[in-house]
């Protein structure tokens, strides 16, 4: 498969197949496809796959576009503005917030992690439940903002806002941990808790969360009066 990204804040990808090649995306990614695609609607791992992917809060149902002859396209667009990120699943897995998967050739797995550790698993927010890739092959990641990426040396820690984790390689140590000092915590609205990642591996930092940006947005949204 051969890919080009197109555009800056709100990107598609376009993806030439060859023929009997298939790629799996999220449900409404599409944006324009080649006539000699084929398009089904499924579920990758059976009723089990499509429980994991209610539970990451994403649609139980994925599209499958297989070519019927070679060089044919289909584009897939973000859902919001910030980047999309190609990744080579098979030297590595990835762990990845639970909303950035966009799409994959049909050899990439998608599985449902669990942080092990109750500071992670019941304050991390954005890092309780979270997506792995694994199996072989090229996926593509929606990153909200900007995108950071790093190298972290075996031990080195770096302390992150939770929202501001997009994905990192599965080497990679994930905790929690609560911000020390009271005054901290009140008035530096970072929250109340941080993550630290723990190298070796690469981890993507995004610069700015869809929690975040709505967030920020809310207060100006025209509210309904009540009679």
């Amino acid at each position: 498969m051969q890919y080009e990204i197109y555009g800056t804040s709100m990107p598609v990808v376009e993806c030439k197949l060859m023929q009997g090649e298939t790629l799996q995306c999220q449900a409404g990614a599409m944006k324009y496809m080649d006539a000699d695609v084929e398009m089904k609607t499924g579920v990758q791992g059976g009723l089990g796959g499509f429980v994991k992917r209610r539970m990451m809060g994403e649609k139980g149902f994925l599209n499958f576009y297989s070519a019927t002859r070679s060089g044919q396209r289909v584009a897939l667009g973000h859902t919001y503005p910030g980047k999309i990120v190609p990744v080579d699943v098979g030297t590595v897995d990835y762990i990845c917030q639970k909303r950035a998967f966009l799409a994959a050739e049909s050899d990439v797995e998608l599985d449902i992690v669990f942080q092990k550790k109750l500071g992670a698993g019941f304050f991390g927010g954005e890092g309780f439940i979270m997506q792995k890739l694994k199996g072989r092959g090229t996926a593509f990641l929606e990153i909200d903002g900007e995108t950071v990426e790093m190298q972290l040396a075996a031990g080195e820690k770096i302390k992150v806002e939770t929202g501001a984790l997009a994905f990192m390689e599965s080497t990679v140590g994930f905790d929690v941990e609560m911000v020390k000092g009271m005054s901290n915590f009140l008035f530096g609205g970072e929250g109340l808790f941080l993550t630290t990642l723990t190298g070796p591996g690469k981890i993507w930092l995004q610069t700015m969360s869809i929690q975040t940006l709505a967030g920020e947005l809310y207060p100006y949204l025209p509210s309904s009066k009540k009679n």
